[in-house]
This record gives structure tokens, sequence and C-alpha cells, in this order.
């Protein structure tokens, strides 16, 4: 059968990649937020404690060294006249922090601009490269790390998901691989189960087995006594026949008993149809008959000549119309018990007026003058049994031809007015292209 959805191991292997991916996406955002955070809020923080500690040193000491180092530059202004001596580019700043690019300059500084009640200026600048590779070495290094080792934990674990789901992927597996008109059971037997199986696994493999061995025990139970009740109510039938055909040779039968003779026979006919029928679906999956290269035409002519008979007196005109004729391959007996069938239900259920058989490119019709069906009777006349509240029902005969005739992927379909009769079709798709 096939496999339109993922499976199970697929499932999980797609889900342990969402999962890394989506922790190597965190972790990746984590560093760069990190970054951020040292450049803009440590950085700034840690200017502004210099610059404080400087304005403190120069209150107590205005003659103190400004301090010198290789990543960070400062300048003292007392006044605002004396801010001139600034470099140009940080005399245009205005008091606060900023990241600034000078011109002519492909570095970025970190500036500080803090101007003091007394109007004098301070202006620290730092240079962040020490920073950046910081940030580099502490950030990007243990994420490369980490992310390598969250893959390397996220395979095993996809492993050892991976092994202990594999008996329940065998166990689908081998399920896939049944016959569904005869399941191979014996490898779900528990001394057959592989040594993986353990747990849930075995108790649902031992489940399995258990169910389908019932299901097949009831099917074989079921098909040997259609069959053999079949077989067994053939003889006294074949009794009945034979005996009614001699007594209607009889010519001194009086009218009532030629009547009572005729229910008789037609009784006969159709439980051996009905026995016909319960035969061929007796055989699950395949009909036990072999296929025959077969006009329909040859045997609605069959059938028809059987329904003349069922007629008997009654004032219906019965009549064969072929339009066209077209082979089959398939059993024979199949559509003639169908044809049977349908042609059964129309005799039985027209009292007078017509039956008329229609051979099209791939359709049969029957169409009668009966009594018709109601939408409640239409709607259930395919169910076997059902009987109206007017005791009126179709019996087994259209179930078991709805049953029939959808083994072989024939479409039985029903139309009907109350008082006008009903037309029963017959289609045969293969033979309608």
């Amino acid at each position: 059968m096939p496999t339109t959805r993922q499976g199970l191991r697929s499932k999980l292997r797609t889900a342990f990649l969402w999962q890394a991916s989506a922790i190597a996406i965190v972790a990746m955002l984590s560093v760069i937020a990190a970054t951020i955070l040292m450049r803009e809020v440590l950085v700034h923080r840690a200017l502004t404690e210099e610059v404080a500690y400087l304005r403190e040193r120069l209150a107590t000491d205005p003659g103190a060294a400004l301090p010198d180092t290789a990543r960070l530059d400062v300048w003292y202004a007392r006044s605002p006249e004396e801010r001139a001596a600034f470099p140009d580019w940080l005399q245009a700043l205005p008091p606060g922090y900023h990241p600034h690019v000078p011109p002519g300059s492909d570095v970025e500084y970190l500036v500080l601009v803090d101007v003091g009640a007394d109007g004098s200026t301070i202006a620290a600048a730092f240079h962040p490269e020490v920073v950046d590779r910081l940030a580099w070495w502490l950030g990007v290094s243990p994420l490369a790390i980490m992310l390598i080792a969250m893959w390397v934990l996220a395979w095993l674990a996809y492993r050892a998901t991976r092994r202990a789901v594999a008996p329940l992927v065998w166990l689908a597996e081998v399920v896939q691989r049944w016959d569904p008109m005869r399941p191979e059971t014996s490898v779900l037997h528990p001394r057959n189960l592989p040594e993986g199986v353990e747990g849930e696994s075995r108790v649902l493999a031992n489940s399995l087995h258990d169910y389908a061995s019932r299901i097949g025990a009831f099917i074989d139970r079921e098909r040997d006594f259609t069959r053999d009740a079949s077989h067994e109510l053939r003889t006294p039938l074949a009794v009945i026949r034979v005996a009614g055909d001699m007594m209607s040779a009889d010519a001194g039968l009086s009218p009532m008993a030629r009547r009572a003779l005729a229910r008789i026979q037609g009784a006969g006919r159709d439980m051996e149809a009905l026995i016909e029928a319960f035969l061929i679906l007796a055989r699950e999956g395949d009909t036990g008959l072999p296929d025959d290269d077969f006009a329909v035409g040859d045997i609605l002519d069959e059938e028809v000549q059987k329904a003349r008979v069922m007629l008997g007196a009654k004032p219906v005109a019965l009549e064969l119309v072929k339009d066209t004729d077209f082979h089959l391959r398939a059993p024979a007996r199949v559509l003639a018990v169908i044809v049977a069938n349908l042609l059964r239900n129309a005799v039985q259920h027209t009292d007078e007026g017509s039956i008329t058989v229609s051979l099209k490119p791939g359709l049969v019709t029957i169409a009668d003058t009966g009594v018709g069906m109601s939408a409640e009777e239409l709607s259930h006349a395919f169910d076997a049994a059902w009987h109206s509240l007017g005791g009126h029902g179709r019996g087994l005969g259209l179930s078991l031809v709805r049953r029939l005739s959808g083994r072989y992927g024939w479409q039985v379909g029903l139309q009907s007015t109350p008082g006008e009769g009903t037309v029963a079709t017959l289609a045969f798709p293969e033979k309608q292209k």
C-alpha cells in the first residue's frame, strides 16, 4: 500500500533538526545581544565612572594629569573658549554618549562628552577594538563549542530515540506488507519476534497477532458455514425442482394446484439464485469462478427467458432491447446472478404493464412500470431485509447485487417514482471510456 505521509523516523529526524537549528539561532542572537550590551552599556558605564573620578581629582588638584592610555583619550577644557583646542570632530559633538567615526578615519570611537556646572568640559574617547575582540573570543568561541556539543548531543539523542522506536517501525512495516485478504500473522507470534521488540512494542505485536488471528478464524468460519450450508441446501432444492417439473407434466392437475405448483417452482428458483450469490460472496477476495470472455447480450438473453417463466400469466410485457453489445472479462455467472436478482425484483413488483431490459454501451438498464418506491424506500433499497411500514421491501436481493457488483467495480443504481415504476442501472465504467 502506498505511503503518503512521513514515517516516524523522518518525523523524529525533522524534529531534531528543527530543535538544533532553533537552539543555534537563539544562541547566536544571545551572543549578538551580549556584544551590543558590552559595547553600549558596559563601556558607557565605564566612561561615565572614569569622567566622574577625573572631575573629583581636578576639583582637589587642578593640575592633575589627564589619563593617557593606548585605548583611552581624554580632553579637558575649563571654559567653552578652551574647548576650541579640541579636535574639530569632537567640538561638534553635543554632551552625551556617542559612537562616532571621525572624518577621514575608519576607526569607530565610543565618546562621552560631559559638561560640568562650572562650564568645564571633559571628553573621553575609547577605542572599542579590545571590546570587540573580547566579545569575539568570549562570545563566538564558546558559542561554537556550545553548538558543536549541542549538535553532538542532539545526534546522540536522535540515535537513541531511533533505536527506541525501531521496534514500532518494524511492526508498522510488517503490518504494511500484510495481504488484507490473508494477513501473515506468524511473523508476530511471540516466539518469532526480534530481540529488540520489548515492552509496549511486544504488547502491541501480541495484540495484533491475536486480533488478526481471531479475525482470520471468524472469516474462515463464516466462509465454511456459508459454503457448507449452500451446498447442503442445493440437494433438497434439486429434488424440489425435479419433483415440480414432473408434477407440471401431469395434465390432470387442477388450476388451483397448478397455481400452487407455480409458486413452489418460483420460490425454488429464488432460493437457487440466493444460494448462488451466497456461494460467490463466501469466497473472500476471489469468487473461485474462472474468468470468462463473454458477451453481455448473451447473459441478458438467458436471464430474460428465465424471467418470462417467473411472470407466468401476469399481463406484463417483457422486452429486451439491444442498442449494442460488448464483452466482459469476468465470471459470467456473477453477472447472471446480478441480472437475475434485478429481474426478479422487477417481476415481483410489477403486476401489469411492461419490463424493458436495455443494453447500451457500458450500461444495462431494467425499467418496470410496477409500484415504484418512495424516497424513504429508495434510500433503504440496498439494506438487507429492510421493510417499510407498509410491509414492502426488497429482501436480500438488492443487498447482494450491490456487494457482488462492488467486488468487480461495477456500479448499480436505482431511480424510482411511486406508482410509476423503477429503473435499475448496472454500469461498467471500463466499457464507458
